[in-house]
């Protein structure tokens, strides 16, 4: 019996069609209830026959028709319920008046501008009547300034019907300054580790690379300015300041390095609590649990060296959050985590064995094929978010993929530091400062690159026609003169910014 080496062998698909299953016929349900659900179901189980049949023949595919049909069943009637409550839940005979309501967040509250906040939370009392649900809050700085995750507040809010169809049973405009209770002891120690965090940051750098770390270490973004914020996006690194399942594959993989020393089963032990940690300490919303899934999945795939056991894993863990959390059918974040891991796991691999047998360093094969892999699949869900498709994303994240991994790293053990020994944080701290010196300023260079941004159409006919122009390159690259087109015009670019940054250093003032 002949081995085969596991980088090289396919892919094992089987709960796939299962794991889309389940997420078209819950995404569906919430959008569009009964008829989505129905329509998503025959889409599912038409598709997976047309599949079956193509793959395995007439006779093979069966089962897996029959199975998807049952699982898309069995999740159309769990979101049919959960839609249903939500239409009769108390709270709707009340949309239009002021109550007394008791609130946790589940996140701390995101500055709007103008004064204002908005946090997601868990409703818990109405008007002294014990009562459940997921709700968004609007309110002034006034009096919420020290609300963080965790944390109850009871204040008078006029309820609103929700605006969007995610599961949210009211949207509440506070009134008024709050109550505020007390979080458990360990979200306190959590808060305390950011707020320390981002203390010993501002104390050992500049205000920019302060206002940046805990941005990538722990998603903070409060600090940051509006002109970074838009340089970010411009240059497609926005996905940076976001918890990711990049962040926890990076704290778990460094946590791994230790294997050699301490034994692999130590490792993964420490790695485990790493990763509990880490997710106490970035507070545990649903994006962050979620990145913590989908890290997880892709260290398992980069640890293992047993790729067939990334996307088994990886789907089993979409069926898995579809149960414990529906909401995330309909939430980008989730479709741009999922999509992005798939083909960190499956496309990546494949492109950079290619690349490297035409005699490329695995290194740079590697970089190479992570971003552009990642940018592929990503780009029309940001395209139909944002309305507009950044070109220069590929390059400026190529730029800083090697300064990351140290940010993070670092950045974490700071953190960790922070609370009891903030001079080591500090001391910690300030090795990172030459890599976010360069982050922003390749932010800041791509965003300045003419024609960096393209404007495209928003919802689905964005996500459409970025999607086959993507495909349309893929196809495409194949001949040399798309390659020389490409490189061409890349170098124009680049060209023009160099000689603009010039001219603008030595021009008059």
């Amino acid at each position: 019996m002949t081995s085969v080496d596991d980088a090289q062998a396919p892919q094992d698909l089987r709960l796939v069609p299962a794991a889309l299953t389940s997420w078209a016929v819950t995404a569906a349900g919430i959008l569009w209830h009964v008829g989505g659900v129905v329509g998503a179901l025959v889409v599912m189980v038409g598709a997976t026959a047309a599949a079956g049949w193509w793959s395995s023949g007439r006779h093979r595919f069966g089962a897996a028709v029959l199975a998807v049909a049952v699982v898309g069943a069995g999740f159309g009637i769990a979101v049919g319920l959960r839609v249903n409550e939500l239409r009769h839940h108390p709270i709707a005979d009340r949309y239009g008046s002021l109550a007394t309501v008791v609130v946790t967040p589940t996140e701390s509250p995101r500055s709007l501008g103008g004064g204002r906040l908005m946090f997601r939370g868990a409703l818990r009392m109405l008007d002294d009547h014990e009562m459940s649900g997921r709700v968004v809050v609007f309110t002034s700085v006034l009096g919420y300034a020290e609300l963080t995750a965790g944390r109850p507040a009871r204040f008078r809010a006029r309820i609103e019907r929700p605006t969007r169809r995610d599961l949210t049973v009211a949207v509440l405009s506070a009134t008024g300054e709050p109550v505020l209770g007390e979080a458990t002891a360990i979200q306190r120690a959590a808060q305390h580790a950011r707020s320390g965090f981002a203390a010993a940051a501002r104390t050992a750098l500049p205000p920019d690379q302060a206002a940046m770390l805990p941005a990538l270490v722990l998603g903070d973004t409060s600090a940051l300015t509006g002109q970074t914020t838009a340089e970010f996006r411009a240059a497609g690194l926005t996905h940076l300041t976001a918890v990711s399942g990049a962040n926890v594959t990076i704290v778990c993989g460094a946590v791994l390095f230790t294997a050699a020393v301490i034994g692999p089963r130590l490792a993964v032990a420490l790695a485990a609590m790493a990763l509990l940690i880490f997710v106490i300490v970035v507070q545990p919303s649903a994006s962050v649990l979620r990145a913590a899934v989908m890290g997880a999945i892709t260290l398992l795939a980069v640890a293992s060296h047993r790729r067939r056991h990334a996307v088994p894993a990886l789907s089993a863990s979409v069926i898995v959050l579809m149960i414990g959390a529906p909401e995330l059918a309909v939430d980008v974040g989730f479709a741009l985590s999922v999509t992005a891991t798939a083909a960190l796991i499956v496309i990546a691999p494949a492109w950079s064995r290619r690349l490297v047998a035409r005699g490329w360093p695995k290194p740079l094969a590697d970089a190479v094929s992570v971003a552009v892999a990642a940018q592929l699949v990503t780009a029309p869900l940001v395209a139909g978010i944002s309305g507009t498709f950044s070109v220069v994303s590929v390059a400026a994240n190529l730029a800083v993929a090697a300064v990351i991994p140290p940010i993070t790293v670092i950045g974490t053990a700071a953190a960790a530091l922070g609370a009891g020994w903030p001079t080591g944080a500090q001391l910690l701290i300030r090795f990172t400062g030459p890599e976010l010196w360069w982050l922003l300023r390749v932010a800041e260079w791509a965003a300045a690159v003419p024609g960096s941004t393209l404007p495209v159409p928003s919802g689905l006919l964005g996500v459409v026609t970025v999607a086959a122009g993507g495909v349309a390159l893929v196809v495409l690259w194949r001949w040399r003169w798309v390659r020389l087109g490409v490189g061409a015009v890349a170098v124009c670019l680049l060209a023009w910014t160099v000689a603009g940054h010039g001219v603008g250093a030595v021009g008059p003032a």
